[in-house]
């Protein structure tokens, strides 16, 4: 036999050969991945967390870095909740957390407004009406890979599960979470 059970059991064939690594917890993934996927994107960052504000302490000098991939070329985009809007008021409520998500969301305007305006960068609120779709799931996209987080019930996203995809055809996981953020962004409004 060429290909023993135990093999082909380990062998993705499947629409799961998408999924590169799974984590039980978002916090669980190396900060180095997140850093080494900024890092080796060329041409699309699109950051569409609801707060995104983990970024300036887990990588670091992600400013420059931001400055960088803008600088060659790199689109890199933030979708963020809106900190004044009805969902973050609910979501607050709901994790009473003592970082609030309108102070993360705030932490993340902050940081963007010390590097703005930069060719290249743009940020955005989704809609009211995708609000509630947006603080409900995550999706972290650098060129053909992605980090995705499906927010649980009461959790914050770091206690929240994540999924690394690598795109590998059309129509597999990849796709769907990027054509869910895609359609976010085409609502999304400009931070007043």
């Amino acid at each position: 036999m060429l290909w023993p059970q135990s093999i082909k059991d380990r062998i993705k064939t499947g629409s799961d050969r998408e999924i590169i690594h799974s984590y039980p917890y978002r916090s669980a993934c190396p900060s180095t991945v997140w850093a080494d996927l900024v890092a080796g994107a060329e041409t699309d960052i699109f950051l569409a967390g609801y707060t995104n504000y983990f970024f300036w302490t887990q990588i670091p000098q992600f400013a420059n870095l931001l400055r960088q991939k803008a600088g060659q070329g790199c689109r890199v985009r933030f979708l963020l909740g809106d900190p004044e809007g009805e969902t973050t008021r609910q979501r607050e409520a709901i994790e009473d957390a003592t970082l609030s998500v309108s102070a993360r969301v705030r932490i993340t305007l902050g940081e963007l407004g010390r590097i703005s305006p930069v060719e290249g960068l743009e940020t955005r609120f989704s809609a009211a009406e995708d609000a509630v779709n947006h603080v409900s799931l995550s999706v972290f996209r650098f060129d053909d890979d992605a980090l995705v987080t499906p927010h649980l019930a009461r959790l914050v996203g770091h206690d929240s599960p994540l999924l690394h995809l690598r795109r590998q055809g059309d129509g597999g996981m990849f796709d769907r979470f990027a054509e869910h953020s895609e359609e976010l962004w085409t609502r999304a409004v400009p931070p007043t």
